[in-house]
């Protein structure tokens, strides 16, 4: 109970922890959102309504009304998403506001979704289902819609993260409780698409689940976004999140199919899940330029070694190869209508930068030392650094022989590196989202500025050498990535709904009699004549034929769910027979009767060699421990939140306690 109780102040620590909505910029920015997302949807609902009405009349007169209000719906549609789309490339809103210039990032924003009342449709299903009154679980259900109203709003911290696990934690019992397979209790999650705004509305648990799965992967990328990328502690912060984001997308991608959003689309998540991996990749690449600059010395008077130049070169390689791969996931016709703009134009830059940088620090290694000074090791790596050309290069070196060669080599990266970073200021200034990115517009200025003074600083070349392309820089990495996929058993919440009984046992899944009352009056000598076995609850294991149990209307597999006024559907095989015995001669029972299956003949396949006996009447003996069912809280469950599995099979491996 004292565990129960922490996890309970956990959850209202976290709920009072979630954002106001409007008391931050990202709050404004969320409920500008929702506001669009809402007027969204009611020009679908417009345009639907035209629709059917334009098939459903055959009067010209009315098709062209109906068709001039289809194209004005049509346009105002258009324009909100435009809107909406704007919002979600808002990068800098989740960025870290450090004095040093980086790139932008691309966070993603949350999924928005509407209130839902849960209070009739749970205590109608309590009642009928349970036949329990569905008043005493109002605090229950208040709880549950507590933390599931606060969980819309999180705040862009650990305390966030949390809070949706745990909501994603309690809906394992939610669903299990309330969401039989072949009924509905009229409960719709509905849900807004985090990047076209449409609505979505199911009624399974499990698009609810993965929608939360989506916004704790959104909230990590918003983490990985706003660490502050000058200092090595920030970078490995934002590798982690990235990461933990890609495996969270993942992990929806492998376990939920038929995605009713296109958020939640396999085309979609998968450019996600790359588009992650190539952040944390980049930030890897930042941490390696970092460490290995020294701190005394500014951008232009770089003298690093030429071997760690080359692990530069390589590394922002790399980088560029895994931004191509993102563009081409994203310039894909499944995805690229449904995303910003500026995403794509931001993944287009960013290889071009990288690619950039990866030319330059080639050159700033072949141009920092004679050949006469360079060192087996160094010459080894320049033997792996230019991949071998599909087509041949007019500048076909790619080991220099000697120091004119190694000249030659370094200007013709040098002016690939003018080339790639000129392009990707072109494509800034082609999109007019990345046009007002200044952090952006100032890295990209340094580059080049950087890259033409070391240009100008070796213009003793011949003129027509310039027009010499180098050999293509071989990408390569020594940073092996490894997706972190969400661990739900970090974040334990407490059932709500406990006091229903055992989860593996009382669920919506499964049915049983109404509880009916049993009392047994006994005479000094007589006995009760029924054995218990198992425990979590107790099960009837065996009734005598003509004893009190019998006439009573005991049955062999029905299950104690209460002895006089308490309730035992989570009480120990020990505490019944304990109960049992303090009963005396007159025994109140509450019995149910499972209806879909019988749990005795698994307790007896399972428990044959160790059933002993005891007798209830008896000063010496105790009975044996009783093993828990499958659902008691002393066994772990395997589950798969997205799929259908059947209930595993209860055992009671406990000896029998007869009582005569």
């Amino acid at each position: 109970m004292a565990q129960a109780a922490v996890l309970r102040a956990q959850n209202r620590a976290n709920q009072k922890g979630s954002d106001p909505r409007v008391a931050t910029c990202r709050g404004k920015l969320q409920n500008k959102r929702s506001r669009l997302n809402q007027e969204i949807n009611k020009e679908l609902r417009l345009r639907a309504g035209a629709e059917n009405l334009f098939k459903a009349t055959t009067n010209r007169k009315l098709r062209e009304t109906v068709a001039l209000e289809l194209s004005f719906v049509n346009s105002n549609l258009q324009l909100l998403k435009e809107q909406l789309a704007e919002l979600n490339s808002s990068v800098e809103l989740y960025q870290n506001e450090s004095a040093e210039p980086n790139t932008p990032m691309i966070p993603l924003g949350l999924k928005e979704t509407k209130e839902i009342d849960f209070r009739e449709p749970f205590k109608d299903f309590i009642l009928e289902h349970y036949s329990e009154d569905g008043g005493r679980y109002e605090n229950a259900i208040s709880e549950f819609m507590d933390i599931r109203q606060a969980m819309r709003t999180p705040l862009r911290d650990k305390s966030g993260v949390a809070l949706l696990f745990q909501y994603y934690s309690q809906l394992y019992f939610v669903e299990r409780r309330f969401f039989p397979p072949d009924r509905s209790l009229g409960i719709y999650f509905e849900w807004y698409d985090s990047l076209t705004g449409v609505p979505s509305c199911q009624r399974t648990v499990a698009f609810e689940k993965a929608c939360v799965l989506f916004n704790i992967g959104a909230l990590y990328t918003q983490l990985g976004a706003r660490q502050d990328r000058q200092t090595a502690r920030g970078l490995d912060q934002a590798v982690d999140a990235f990461l933990r984001a890609a495996g969270t997308f993942t992990y929806i991608c492998d376990n939920f199919t038929n995605a009713p959003s296109m958020d939640l689309g396999p085309h979609m998540l998968q450019m996600l899940v790359q588009l992650m991996l190539a952040q944390a990749r980049e930030c890897l690449f930042e941490k390696l330029d970092l460490q290995s600059r020294d701190p005394c010395e500014d951008d232009a008077s770089d003298t690093r070694d030429m071997d760690v130049c080359l692990d530069l070169a390589q590394e922002s390689a790399q980088v560029a190869d895994v931004y191509g791969l993102v563009h081409d996931l994203i310039s894909a016709s499944t995805v690229k209508d449904y995303v910003p703009f500026s995403w794509v134009a931001l993944a287009r830059l960013k290889r071009e930068y990288y690619t950039s940088l990866a030319h330059f620090h080639c050159a700033s290694g072949l141009l920092a030392r004679p050949l006469a000074h360079l060192d087996d090791r160094t010459k080894e790596a320049l033997q792996f650094m230019h991949a071998e050309p599909d087509v041949r290069t007019q500048l076909d070196i790619r080991v220099p022989q000697d120091d004119g060669e190694r000249k030659l080599l370094g200007r013709a990266h040098l002016r690939a590196a003018l080339l790639s970073v000129e392009e990707s200021q072109r494509q800034q200034r082609m999109c007019r989202e990345l046009r007002d990115k200044l952090a952006l517009q100032a890295v990209l200025r340094r580059t080049h500025d950087r890259a033409m003074d070391s240009y100008a600083a070796h213009e003793d070349e011949e003129e027509f050498r310039e027009l010499l392309d180098p050999p293509r820089i071989l990408a390569s990495t020594k940073f092996q990535l490894s997706l972190t996929s969400p661990d739900f058993s970090q974040f334990r919440v407490e059932d709500p709904f406990r006091s229903l009984g055992p989860v593996a046992i009382f669920s919506a899944r499964h049915h049983w009699t109404a509880p009916r009352q049993v009392t047994l009056q006994r005479a000094d000598d007589e006995g009760f004549g029924f054995s218990v076995r198992g425990d979590a609850p107790v099960i009837v294991a065996a009734v005598d034929n003509g004893s009190l149990a019998d006439f009573g209307g005991m049955k062999e597999g029905d299950f104690i769910v209460s002895i006089g006024d308490k309730d035992v559907k989570w009480a120990a095989h020990e505490q019944v027979v304990k109960l049992i015995k303090e009963a005396g001669d007159s025994l109140t029972l509450k019995l149910v009767t499972p209806m879909d299956r019988n749990y005795l003949k698994a307790a007896n396949k399972n428990s044959n060699k160790n059933s002993g006996s005891v007798s209830a009447g008896s000063s010496s003996g105790e009975p044996s421990p009783a093993c828990s069912v499958a659902g008691s809280t002393t066994k772990k469950l395997t589950w798969n939140p997205f799929r259908k599995q059947r209930e595993r099979d209860t055992s009671f491996e406990a000896s029998n306690v007869i009582l005569r």
